[in-house]
């Protein structure tokens, strides 16, 4: 469980942690200094079977919902705009087996939202684990890091700038002359289609049961009516539209950001043309078809 360790003071007189090089001496090696515990910001990343799942602040967010049952007031405490706190609690859903969050009918305005079983037990998971690191943060301050040992505390976890990202379990491999079909279960009604190559499933060691994140950009993700599909992609999503943002229709190149709930508390989002959404008519509360190749899908694996 990776955490970072921030602000490590140097003291008057005393040399950088790096480490010393050999300079005709054998036996050497420099030391890091004993910091001020004041001085450690540890931070904890929970993951989900070696995934970023939440953070600080998400855990802040959903104890916020807890309290005031309502997103937009949740939000309001935190000083967090509307879209942040939905992008958040949606991030947290699309990472977990069952979710930790769900909203109630109606609407932004009128409607609840509440904090499931397992939204509260990732909670309870969180502050135990983060008790346990200030008392390792309290430990490093207090007898220091021998060399670039402290490079294991860096890295807390990864930012992705993809908005569909789904933990998933790989269920079937179709072995191809050219690539693989990778099938992934990302919940227990929905899969997700991937193809990638040989070197690559061979470098992500994918195997049956093997977990690993799905990755799909979301203008990638292409929408229309929840009828007939006219032109089937390898992986197809009905679902209701849970939230439309525009652009200014003046705006060169106009989008609209669209997110569609597909059930099992995941929440798929496409960056559409605004034109077409109009076109279409996609509003909240509609049903329609999220679509996407395999060959947009990202694996990643630890």
């Amino acid at each position: 469980m990776p955490a970072a360790v921030r602000g490590f003071p140097r003291r008057r007189g005393e040399r950088s942690a790096r480490r010393a090089r050999p300079e005709g001496r054998t036996g050497e090696r420099m030391t890091t200094p004993k910091i001020d515990t004041l001085k450690i910001d540890a931070l904890l990343a929970l993951k989900s079977e070696g995934r970023l799942l939440v953070g600080r602040d998400r855990i802040r967010l959903l104890e916020a919902v807890a309290e005031h049952g309502n997103i937009t007031q949740a939000a309001k405490a935190l000083g967090y705009s509307y879209k942040t706190a939905w992008d958040a609690v949606n991030a947290i859903n699309n990472l977990l087996p069952r979710p930790a969050f769900i909203t109630r009918a109606g609407g932004r305005s009128g409607g609840g939202a509440e904090v499931t079983e397992e939204g509260v037990r990732l909670i309870s998971a969180f502050h135990r684990l983060e008790e346990r690191l200030a008392r390792i943060s309290a430990a490093i301050a207090e007898d220091g890091l021998e060399g670039q040992d402290s490079f294991l505390f860096w890295s807390l976890g990864i930012r992705i700038s993809t908005r569909n990202v789904f933990q998933c379990e790989v269920v079937e491999l179709t072995v191809g002359p050219v690539d693989v079909v990778v099938r992934l279960k990302m919940s227990s009604e929905t899969t997700i289609l991937a193809r990638v190559t040989h070197e690559a499933a061979d470098d992500l060691e994918l195997a049956v049961g093997r977990t690993v994140l799905a990755l799909v950009k979301a203008p990638f993700v292409t929408l229309a009516s929840a009828g007939p599909d006219p032109a089937p992609q390898d992986n197809s999503f009905i679902g209701t539209i849970t939230r439309r943002i525009d652009a200014d229709a003046g705006a060169a190149y106009a989008k609209s950001e669209i997110l569609i709930d597909i059930g099992s508390g995941k929440t798929m989002t496409a960056i559409v043309p605004r034109q077409l959404a109009d076109t279409q008519n996609l509003r909240e509360g509609m049903v329609a078809r999220a679509s996407f190749d395999a060959d947009h899908v990202v694996l990643a694996a630890d």
